[in-house]
C-alpha cells in the first residue's frame, strides 16, 4: 500500500466519508513539531537520535490529556522511520515514512499498544516476554508501548524487570502513566524518564485558536481564555470542551455561551464581588453573589474564582510579569494590579485561607447558596479586622486601627476628618509598617474626646503553695477540671516536687501534650511559673495505684477482723463490697469537747 502524500494531522484520521471526527482526533499531533509545550523533551530526543544514543525503554508522565500516548506514537514512529532516501531513527517526520499512517493510526503490527488497566496480571507479561524473542514483521524494531502501566500488579512488574534490563537489540519499551508515584522504583532505573508538563494557557489559546480558524468558527478571544483554563493544562481537554463549545453555539463560540456551558461567573463580576468583600460591603457582596448564581453559576465555582482571582493578585504583588499572561482578560490585568497596589499580603493570606476552608464547606452542603452566603459574610467582616500586629501596635499606641477608629490613648486615627459626617471610599495603601490593610467603606464622624477610666490597683493573685501531686489534683478538683484530675491520678509518677519545680514521670498511656498542659495549667492555679521536667528516675506510684493498694489493704484488713470474720461465717455467701473508715476526731478535738468538772474539796467528800 502505497503512503505517498502529505501525512498531515487530518489524513492520519480521516475515516468514512462524512463522519465527523472530534477535534481531540482529528488534530492529534503526528510529529514533534507539532507537540505543544513539551520544548525539553523534544530537545532530548533530537539530540539523542543525532549521535545515535537511543534507550531502551522510555517513560512518559504527566496528567491526563497532556499527550503521553500521543508522544508514544510519535516516538515509535520516529524509531521506525524509513523512506525512499531515509533508512535510520529520526525526529525529522516532516516527510511520511512506510510504516508512518499505520503506527499513528494504531494498527502496526509491529507496534503493541497494551492498556495495563485491562491487563495486570504476570500472564500478560509473560506473553510480552514470549514474543519479544520474535524480531519485527517489517518494521525496524518492535515497540510495546504499556498505557498506565502503574496498574499493573507487583507480580507483573518483577517478571517483567529482567527483560526490561536487557531487552533483544530489537525490542524498545515505551511506558505511560499519570501515577508515576506507584511505578517501583525497580522500573523507573531501567527507563528514561520525560515529565510531560502541563500546557501552558497562553499556549493553549493560541493553539485552540488556530485550530478555530480551520475550522471556520467563530470565538471569542475571553471564551478560548475560559476553555483553557478550565482545561487545567491538558490539550485534550480543552479541544473536548472547544468541540462541546462549537455544538453548545451552533458554530459560533461566545463567552456568554461557555459561561453559561461550563456553569462559571462573569470574570469581571468576581472582580466586582472581590471589591465589594474587601470593602466589607456585605449588602453588595450577597447581591451580586446572588445575581450570578441566578444567571446559573455554581456558588462553589463562584468562590472558587474568587480564590483564584485573590491568588493573582498576590502573584500580581510580587510578579507583576504575570499580568502578560494570555489567558487573563484586561480587566485582570487591570484592576488586579489596583487591588495589588492596595492590599496587604497579609490581608490576602488571610482571604486565601478563609476561602480554601469555605470552599469545601459549599460542596458538602445541602444548602450550597447559603453556605457560600456565610462564607461572604466572613470574608466581609474579616476585612474590616485588623490583623493581630496591627491590633498590638494599636494599643501600644504605635498607630491607628485600619478602619480609623481611636487608638487606646484616646486620639483620633484621622485628625484630618473634621466634624462633618461624610461617606468615604478607601483604598489604603500599605505603609512600611505593613498598617492599612483594608479597603472600607468607613462614615468619618467626628471623634468624641476619649474618657480613659482610672484603673483600678492592681493585684496579684496570691501564690497557692504546692506540696505533693494531691495538692495539685486538689486544685483541679477546685477549678472543676474534672478531666485533668483523672489523668494526674492515673498517668503521673512523682519524682521530685519543690516550690516552681516539678519531675515526674508518665504511664505509658499518657496524653503527649500533659506536661505541656500541666504546666501552664500550674501557671494558671499557683499564680506563679513551674518548671515540669520529665525525668528519667524511676517515679513512685500514681494516685490511681496508691488508692487501689490502700483499698486492698483496707479489704484484707477487714477480712481479717474477727468480728467480720464471724459476720461472714454466719451468713454464707456474704462478701465485703466495700470498707469505709470514718473520721476519727483528734484527741486534743475530743478533750476540748468533754467538760471537766470542778475538782472536789474535801469536804465533799
Amino acid at each position: 500500500m502505497s503512503e505517498a502524500g502529505n501525512l498531515g494531522t487530518e489524513s492520519l484520521e480521516t475515516g468514512k466519508a462524512g463522519a465527523y471526527r472530534v477535534l481531540a482526533r482529528k488534530y492529534r499531533p503526528s510529529n514533534f513539531t507539532e507537540l505543544i509545550g513539551q520544548e525539553p523533551m523534544v530537545r532530548t530526543l533530537t539530540n539523542a537520535f543525532a549521535t545515535g544514543r537511543i534507550a531502551q525503554a522510555w517513560m512518559l508522565t504527566g496528567v491526563r490529556g497532556v499527550g503521553k500516548t500521543t508522544t508514544a506514537r510519535i516516538l515509535a514512529r520516529a524509531l521506525n522511520y524509513k523512506t525512499a532516501t531515509v533508512d535510520q531513527p529520526s525526529v525529522d517526520l516532516s516527510i511520511p515514512g512506510e510504516h508512518c499512517q499505520a503506527i499513528m493510526e494504531g494498527r502496526h503490527v509491529d507496534v503493541i499498544e497494551m492498556d495495563a488497566a485491562s491487563h495486570t496480571g504476570i500472564d500478560d507479561i509473560r506473553d510480552i516476554i514470549d514474543r519479544v524473542r520474535y524480531a519485527p514483521v517489517s518494521a525496524r524494531y518492535k515497540v510495546y508501548i504499556i498505557d498506565e502501566v502503574h496498574m499493573l500488579s507487583t507480580q507483573a512488574f518483577n517478571g517483567l524487570l529482567k527483560t526490561l534490563e536487557e531487552p533483544p537489540p530489537h525490542v524498545k519499551f515505551i511506558f505511560a502513566t499519570t501515577e508515576i508515584r506507584k511505578v517501583p522504583i525497580t522500573v523507573l532505573s531501567r527507563c528514561q524518564r520525560f515529565d510531560l508538563r502541563r500546557i501552558d494557557a497562553g499556549a493553549l489559546v493560541a493553539h485552540l485558536s488556530s485550530i478555530a480558524a480551520k475550522e471556520g468558527i467563530s470565538v471569542d478571544d475571553e471564551a478560548l481564555a475560559m476553555i483553557a483554563r478550565a482545561a487545567e493544562g491538558s490539550a485534550r481537554d480543552s479541544l473536548s470542551i472547544l468541540d462541546q463549545a462549537i455544538a453548545h453555539g451552533s458554530g459560533t463560540v461566545s463567552a456568554d455561551a461557555v459561561r453559561a456551558m461550563l456553569g462559571l461567573a462573569d470574570r469581571a463580576r468576581i472582580i466586582d464581588l472581590f471589591e465589594h468583600v474587601m470593602k466589607g460591603d456585605v449588602a453588595a457582596a450577597l447581591a451580586e453573589f446572588r445575581a450570578q448564581y441566578d444567571t446559573g453559576a455554581d456558588p462553589a465555582a463562584v468562590l472558587t474564582d474568587l480564590a483564584e482571582f485573590n491568588h493573582l493578585v498576590t502573584r500580581l504583588r510580587f510578579v507583576p510579569a504575570a499580568a502578560d499572561d494570555a489567558s487573563l482578560s484586561e480587566d485582570e490585568r487591570r484592576r488586579g494590579a489596583e487591588f495589588a497596589g492596595a492590599l496587604s499580603v497579609r490581608v490576602l493570606s488571610r482571604t486565601w485561607q478563609m476561602l480554601l476552608k469555605g470552599i469545601p464547606e459549599v460542596q458538602s452542603s445541602n444548602r450550597p447558596v447559603s453556605a457560600g452566603e456565610m462564607v461572604l459574610i466572613r470574608l466581609a467582616h474579616a476585612a474590616d479586622l485588623p490583623t493581630l500586629d496591627e491590633a498590638l501596635k494599636s494599643l501600644e499606641g504605635a498607630g491607628p486601627l485600619p478602619n480609623g477608629a481611636p487608638r487606646a490613648n484616646g486620639a483620633s486615627a484621622n485628625p484630618g476628618n473634621g466634624g462633618g459626617a461624610s461617606a468615604v471610599a478607601q483604598a489604603r495603601m500599605p505603609s512600611s509598617n505593613g498598617g492599612a490593610q483594608t479597603m472600607r467603606l468607613v462614615e468619618a464622624q467626628p471623634v468624641p474626646e476619649a474618657y480613659v477610666p482610672q484603673s483600678a490597683p492592681v493585684t496579684e493573685a496570691p501564690v497557692v503553695p504546692v506540696k505533693s501531686l494531691a495538692d495539685i489534683v486538689a486544685l483541679a478538683d477546685a477549678n472543676r477540671d474534672i478531666a485533668f484530675k483523672v489523668l494526674l491520678k492515673r498517668c503521673v509518677r512523682p519524682v521530685r516536687i519543690e516550690p516552681g519545680r516539678l519531675d515526674v514521670t508518665l504511664t505509658d498511656d499518657a496524653p503527649k501534650m500533659l506536661l505541656n498542659d500541666l504546666t501552664s495549667k500550674l501557671r494558671a492555679w499557683t499564680g506563679r511559673n513551674w518548671l515540669v521536667s520529665l525525668s528519667k528516675e524511676e517515679g513512685g506510684q500514681t494516685l490511681a495505684e496508691m488508692e487501689t493498694t490502700k483499698r486492698e489493704n483496707a479489704f484484707s484488713d477487714a477480712k481479717a477482723d474477727p468480728t467480720v470474720a464471724a459476720i461472714l461465717a454466719r451468713f454464707p455467701g456474704a462478701k465485703i463490697i466495700d470498707v469505709r473508715i470514718p473520721d476519727v476526731p483528734d484527741v486534743e478535738e475530743v478533750e476540748a469537747e468533754v467538760p471537766i468538772e470542778p475538782a472536789a474539796d474535801d469536804d465533799d467528800i
